[in-house]
This record gives structure tokens, C-alpha cells and sequence, in this order.
């Protein structure tokens, strides 16, 4: 038992010195750890100040640049206050300036107001004093005269409006004068310049081409056996072959300036080929065809070129190409819009007008005879109708379609073409004119004449250019003859189409007689 309690005792002494080595130990790594707590809570202290005191500056700073900031903006404001202030007092001062003078004004208006209110009351008596002598001389007149107040007044109205007619006449004719002599002056002046700038070739083409042969033999070749070959030709061509006894020349007829072209062509083809035959010929004309439409083209393009237009499709600059081969009374459609584009471009310049737009209109205002149709409808309406199709310039396709005043127009670009028309087709040479036709014109303007009452005869002379009129002088008096001028004027122009201009001359003569036996 005594060993037990002795390792009883050893264990307990044991325990107590474990104990305490763990707490001296335990002690030890407290204090250790107190030691770097207080250490680590000074640094994190320490550290702490350090960001206080930077965002303190920071802050400081801030606030003194805000406090700059607004400090300059109130200056600022201070100063357009004050530049304000500076504008109110001199719209105050100016105020007041204006106030002494309306104030001056007002005085003045008043005395005037005195006097004028002094003289209304010195009128009215003085028309009340007037007022009664008239009374009084009115009185005495119709007593002398035999004639009431309203039967004088009638009577002196009806002067008054007698001599006002016959002074409005005088002056209407006076107007018209010289309105008509500044307006021909000035119209002379545009067309002249006009037609000095510009030179139209002269041409004359029928309905017939001559093709000249290499020799006689060919003509037989042409007709080939039993006729096979001339037949399949003109029937392809739809054009007639005239083969006389001419030497060694083929006539090709045909009113269709177009077929008569291509035919010359194909047929002086197939003359240099020396192969002719049925089946040769229709495919040497339909070739002639393709050749022809890509010609028609570059004669459009060239046209444009010389008139300097653009932007036209090429449909239509094929039509253009085509007028190459068509005359109107002799006069080579191509060449005559030709100048008329470029009499239209000047007189455009010459007026303040925009010349590319009438040259445009004046090239292409006789495109309706390009076209091969079967229809009643005149050039101009056919035209106008192609144009509006391709979106042409309204302004253009009114050109278009009133150049021959069958429309009203829209525009001065309407005038211009129509003039320029007129001076290119009505020149000396440009067009021929068949007899029948000039008669027919002739009594036309001699009948339009004598329709109108008071006219006893009419002589249409210098080649339709001059209606000479003779009235009977005791029925038509000086002024009445004027204005039948006027008026012969204007139905010549309603109900004729002529080139260029027709002078109308009123003559009215008074002959006396006596004889002595």
C-alpha cells in the first residue's frame, strides 16, 4: 500500500508541476500576444491618423477649389449684373428722351388740331354760303335754260361719256403703238442676234433614191428569174424598185424614208457581194436593220453633242437619229430641230432664260414624226406622249406638244420653240411649197379677210406675208379701222396655221368726184 500512495503522490506532484510549466508557459504567450495586439491596434491607430489627416487635406483641398469656382461665377454673375444694370439705365435714359419728344409732339399735334379744327369750321362755312349761291345759280339756270337739274345732268353725262370714249380710243391706239413698235424693236433685236449666230445647212430630198450599178448586167441580176429576187425584195423591204432604161441606175421609191434608206443600203450591199437571191436578201435587210437602229443612235448622240444636252434615254435619242432621214416641205427634219435648238438656246440667253432647257425642248419638239404610227394624232400630241413616258421636263413636253399652238402653254420655253419654229421653217429656201397648196393658203387668208362686215375687198400679196384690206369709209371711221386690224389679226391666227408673221393693213380712202361738161 505504501508503494500505491507513493505513485498517488508522485502523480499528484507530477500534475502540480505540468500544471504549472502550462500556465507559467500560458502566461508567457498572453503576454506575447497582449504585447503584439497592443503593437498591431498602434500601427492600425498610427495608420488610421495618417489616412484621416491625407483625406482631411484632400477634402480641404476640394473645398477650396469649389469655393474658387464659386466665387468666380458669383463675379461673373456680379459683372452681367452690373453690365445689365448699365443697359437699363440707358433704355431708362433713353426712354425718358423719348418721352419728352412724343410729349413735344402731342403739344404740337394739339395746336395743330386748334387750327385745323378752326379752318374745318371756316369751310363749312364758307360751303354753306357756296352751297347757296349754287342753289340760287341753279335755280336761275333751269329757269333760263328750260331744263331740270337731272335733265342737264343727263345731257352733260352723256358728253362727258362721248368725249371719254373717244379719248380712251385715242389713247388704247396710242398704247398699242407704241407698245407694239417696242415689242417688235425688242422681238427684232432677239431674233436677229438669234439667227446671225446660226447656220442651217439647206436641203431638198424627194421620195425616190437612185442606186447607180456597176453595169446593165446587174439589173438583171436584181430581178432574177422570173422576177423572184426584185419581188422578195420589196416585199422584205416593203419598198418599190423602179428598173427603166436608164443605164446602169436602180430607182427605189417608197414615201417611208426610213425603209427607203435601209433598202439603198441593202442593196448596194448586195451588189458588192455579187450573191443575191431570196434567202441572201432577207437576211442582208434584217442585218441592215440592226446596222441601221445602232446609226439612228449615233446620229442622236451626235445631234446632242452639237446642241449640248444630256440625260436623254436612248430610246428616245434613237427617235432623234431616225429625223435624219425624214423632210418636211423639202426641209431636212434633223437639220431644222438642229437650229431650232440652238435659235430657242440663244433667244433663251438673250431674255434671261435658262438655255440648256430650250435647247433640249427645241431638239426634240418634232419627235412625234420619228414615230411609225397609225393614228390621226397630230406629231406634237404623238411626241408629248413619248416624252412623258421616259418622265421628260413637264416644261419640255409643253413645248412639245403647243409649239403649234394646238395647247395652251405653261411656260416661256413654249414661246421660244414656237418662234424658233416658225423662223427656221419660214426663211428664205428652207422649205418648197406646192402650188395647190400656196393657192389654197392665199384664198384662205383673202376669205378670213371678207368675212368681217365692213370689209368690201382683201388682196393677200408678197407670197401670204401681207393681207392688204379695203373698207368702206362711211361705214368704218380711223379708229374703228385699227381695230379691225386687230381683230383680222387675231382670226388669221385662230383659224390658219402659217409660217413666220402675216402684216394686216386696213386701208379706208375717201374719193370725191365731179364731172365738167
Amino acid at each position: 500500500m505504501e508503494w500505491l500512495a507513493g505513485i498517488l503522490i508522485g502523480f499528484v506532484v507530477g500534475m502540480v508541476s505540468l500544471w504549472l510549466f502550462l500556465k507559467v508557459t500560458s502566461d508567457k504567450k498572453l503576454l506575447a500576444a497582449t504585447e503584439e495586439a497592443a503593437r498591431i491596434l498602434q500601427d492600425a491607430q498610427s495608420e488610421a491618423e495618417s489616412l484621416k489627416k491625407e483625406k482631411l487635406i484632400e477634402v480641404q483641398e476640394e473645398l477650396f477649389e469649389h469655393k474658387q469656382k464659386l466665387e468666380q461665377e458669383i463675379e461673373d454673375k456680379r459683372e452681367s449684373l452690373q453690365r445689365q444694370e448699365q443697359k437699363l439705365d440707358n433704355r431708362e435714359i433713353e426712354i425718358d428722351r423719348k418721352a419728352e419728344v412724343i410729349e413735344k409732339k402731342e403739344k404740337d399735334v394739339n395746336v395743330q388740331q386748334k387750327l385745323v379744327d378752326e379752318k374745318s369750321q371756316y369751310v363749312q362755312k364758307k360751303t354753306e354760303e357756296l352751297n347757296t349761291l349754287i342753289s340760287e345759280q341753279v335755280a336761275k339756270l333751269e329757269e333760263v335754260s328750260g331744263l331740270t337739274r337731272e335733265e342737264a345732268r343727263q345731257l352733260l353725262i352723256r358728253d362727258m361719256e362721248a368725249e371719254a370714249q373717244e379719248e380712251g380710243k385715242k389713247i388704247v391706239n396710242n398704247v398699242l403703238e407704241q407698245a407694239k413698235l417696242e415689242g417688235k424693236r425688242k422681238a427684232m433685236e432677239v431674233v436677229v442676234s438669234a439667227i446671225q449666230q446660226t447656220a442651217a445647212e439647206q436641203s431638198a430630198e424627194a421620195t425616190v433614191s437612185v442606186v447607180t450599178l456597176p453595169n446593165d448586167d446587174m439589173k438583171g441580176r436584181i430581178i432574177g428569174r422570173e422576177g423572184r429576187n426584185i419581188r422578195a425584195f420589196e416585199l422584205v423591204t416593203g419598198v418599190d424598185v423602179i428598173i427603166d432604161d436608164t443605164p446602169e441606175v436602180v430607182i427605189l421609191s417608197s414615201f417611208n424614208s426610213f425603209r427607203r434608206e435601209i433598202a439603198k443600203i441593202s442593196i448596194e450591199k448586195l451588189i458588192l457581194d455579187g450573191r443575191i437571191h431570196p434567202a441572201r436578201i432577207e437576211e442582208v435587210v434584217h442585218k441592215t436593220e440592226e446596222e441601221m437602229k445602232n446609226a439612228y443612235r449615233d446620229i442622236g448622240e451626235q445631234a446632242m453633242l452639237d446642241v449640248g444636252v444630256h440625260g436623254i434615254p436612248d430610246e428616245i435619242i434613237e427617235l432623234i437619229g431616225k429625223l435624219k432621214y425624214l423632210t418636211s416641205y423639202g426641209q431636212n427634219v434633223l437639220n431644222h430641230s438642229l437650229e431650232v435648238a440652238h435659235l430657242a438656246g440663244i433667244m433663251a440667253t438673250e431674255l434671261g432664260l435658262d438655255p440648256k432647257i430650250a435647247k433640249r425642248a427645241g431638239l426634240m419638239h418634232d419627235i412625234g414624226k420619228a414615230v411609225e404610227r397609225h393614228t390621226d394624232s397630230p406629231h406634237t400630241q404623238v411626241g408629248a406622249e413619248i416624252l412623258k413616258k421616259y418622265n421628260e421636263n413637264p416644261i419640255v413636253v409643253n413645248a412639245v406638244e403647243c409649239h403649234h399652238n394646238e395647247e395652251n402653254a405653261s411656260s416661256p420655253y413654249t414661246i421660244l420653240v414656237a418662234a424658233a419654229d416658225s423662223i427656221s421653217g419660214s426663211r428664205p429656201g428652207a422649205r418648197r411649197e406646192t402650188l395647190e397648196s400656196f393657192i389654197k393658203r392665199m384664198h384662205s387668208l383673202e376669205n378670213i379677210a371678207t368675212g368681217i362686215e365692213g370689209v368690201e375687198t382683201a388682196h393677200a400679196i408678197q407670197a401670204g406675208r401681207e393681207v392688204r384690206v379695203i373698207v368702206n369709209c362711211n361705214h368704218i371711221d380711223d379708229n374703228r379701222a385699227k381695230e379691225l386690224a386687230r381683230e383680222i389679226a387675231f382670226k388669221i391666227q385662230a383659224d390658219s396655221e402659217f409660217p413666220g408673221q402675216i402684216k394686216v393693213t386696213v386701208l379706208r380712202e375717201y374719193r370725191a368726184f365731179e364731172y365738167a361738161t
